[in-house]
């Protein structure tokens, strides 16, 4: 009896505290998701719209709980033999994305409420299945191993594939979500392979563990290795949409219903964005010479690949405007890629400059949706040729389309947008990646033509007295979407009256003071 004491005394516990409130986002969300599934059992039809605002007030209450977490200097689920290797963390990093993921989530459930209600989809599923994405979002960027950065990516993508087809007998949604579904899970089954070979290598697959035994790597493994962190990268770069595992992106965007498309646009990327990052800078760093030239290249495809693509859409075209987005969209993957990429090739911290543009990218594309929702109420194709005279109809929506348009050609007054691009052209030139640097402003210029283009198409007057004559009446925008609106072009004017504002939260100074 004595020796069995003295063992157990000797034996670390392998019980463990959780840190609650670490995991409040991410918990919170998650269980207003499965009371909201729940209670639509007992909720009657004509009741169904509360079961929205309760889904939005989750939402809300999750973002209040980064408040107290701003610190950015806790950790939970650790090894026992290893305190410093654990799996869930809250850092700067962290808190920030955090912020993105689940404040894009709450504009896209006020997007949602009126959607949910005028095209019949059926309220629980949508609710249950937008909150468990977003916890799965939220969760990702705390992931500090392999395991939980992989099932982070699936319960954020699995949700995901079932909304964009929620438009049930629609073929359309239909064909987006089995082609959305169908390359998401050959994208994860080649990073799954990619994360075998990194734990035959290293045995290990906490990310911290990884980087020290990446250092020294046995001679006869060194090509698996290499193998393992190429292959590892390819399911986040899916989410991302980098070319050339961009494919599934248009398709998607017009069959999904808007307010997912607007998800996908900003979160979705969120997503792939922030499992790069972690992936490569904090496990991978000892092979940066593998992925710093490979996201180079990405980057350089996807921006180049998705502006031409922009370019080519034809303004009277059924959903043109959807279309136009969605290329656009990776076109900015491009650029959110350019800091990733050079933080291979500098010492100084370049992830920052991918997180304020993204700060910068969520904000003002999920306003450019939600002016696009308000718009479909009454011209339901979607063709940028709708949007002709929108001023004379609708000043506000139309001047908060612009802004938003000129934010993301990185033109005045859209300070924040020139801001952005300007951080990430700086990281790429302190990085010696000139080639870059200048194929970045190439591309820049190629964007202005169709965001200017667009612009200008909203102040342009009808064409003729029948245009004028035959246009559906104009309706009242419902208060959700029009505070969605509001509230994403306000941020983008106070961001764009202090773009440095941007760049202090990104890089973590205005969590520790």
């Amino acid at each position: 009896m004595t020796a069995l004491m003295v063992l157990a005394a000797e034996t670390p516990s392998l019980v463990q505290s959780v840190d609650w409130l670490a995991v409040a986002p991410v918990v919170i969300t998650a269980v207003v998701g499965l009371a909201v599934l729940v209670a639509d059992l007992f909720v009657a039809e004509r009741h169904k719209p509360v079961l929205g605002w309760i889904s939005v007030a989750g939402l809300a209450a999750a973002t209040a709980t980064l408040i107290p977490l701003r610190a950015g200097d806790r950790s939970t689920f650790c090894l026992t033999a290893d305190p410093e290797a654990c799996s869930y963390t809250v850092d700067h990093f962290t808190v920030v994305v955090q912020f993105l993921v689940l404040a894009g989530a709450l504009l896209t459930a006020l997007l949602s409420v009126t959607a949910v209600r005028d095209t019949r989809m059926p309220a629980g599923e949508y609710w249950f299945l937008l909150l468990s994405s977003a916890a799965g979002a939220a969760l990702l960027p705390a992931s500090r191993d392999l395991a939980t950065l992989i099932v982070a990516l699936e319960v954020a993508s699995l949700p995901a594939f079932a909304l964009v087809g929620m438009r049930r007998g629609d073929r359309l949604s239909s064909e987006a979500a089995l082609k959305f579904f169908l390359s998401s899970v050959t994208a994860t089954a080649v990073s799954l392979m990619g994360v075998s070979f990194v734990y035959a290598v290293t045995g290990s697959l906490h990310l911290t563990q990884i980087a020290d035994r990446l250092e020294d790597v046995p001679g006869q493994f060194d090509t698996l290795a290499m193998a393992g962190v190429a292959l590892t990268l390819v399911g986040f770069a899916f989410k991302t949409a980098a070319v050339p595992f961009h494919f599934w992106v248009p398709d998607t965007y017009v069959g999904a219903p808007l307010p997912i498309a607007g998800y996908l646009s900003v979160i979705g990327k969120a997503v792939g964005f922030t499992g790069l990052i972690l992936v490569t800078v904090i496990a991978f760093p000892a092979y940066s010479q593998i992925w710093g030239p490979a996201i180079a290249v990405l980057a350089a495809l996807t921006m180049t690949l998705g502006n031409a693509a922009a370019v080519r859409q034809s303004a009277d075209r059924p959903n043109s405007a959807v279309r136009l987005l969605a290329w656009s969209s990776v076109g900015q993957a491009g650029y959110l890629l350019v800091p990733i990429a050079a933080a291979a090739y500098s010492e100084r911290d370049q992830i920052g400059s991918t997180l304020a543009y993204a700060l910068m990218y969520a904000a003002v594309n999920l306003g450019a949706f939600a002016v696009a929702a308000l718009v479909a109420r009454t011209k339901p194709l979607h063709r940028i040729s709708d949007y002709r005279g929108l001023y004379a109809e609708r000043p506000l929506a139309a001047l908060s389309l612009a802004f938003f348009l000129l934010c993301l050609a990185g033109l005045p007054p859209g300070i924040i947008g020139l801001f952005a691009k300007v951080t990430v052209f700086q990281s790429a030139v302190d990085a010696g990646l000139g080639w870059l640097a200048v194929l970045m402003a190439v591309n820049v210029v190629i964007a202005l033509y169709y965001y200017l283009r667009w612009t200008a198409l909203l102040f342009r007057a009808p064409e003729g007295a029948e245009a004028v004559e035959g246009a559906p009446a104009r309706t009242k925008a419902p208060w959700p979407v029009a505070a969605a609106i509001v509230a994403t072009a306000i941020t983008a004017l106070v961001l764009s009256g202090a773009p440095q504002l941007v760049l202090r939260v990104a890089s973590g100074s205005l969590f520790t003071q």
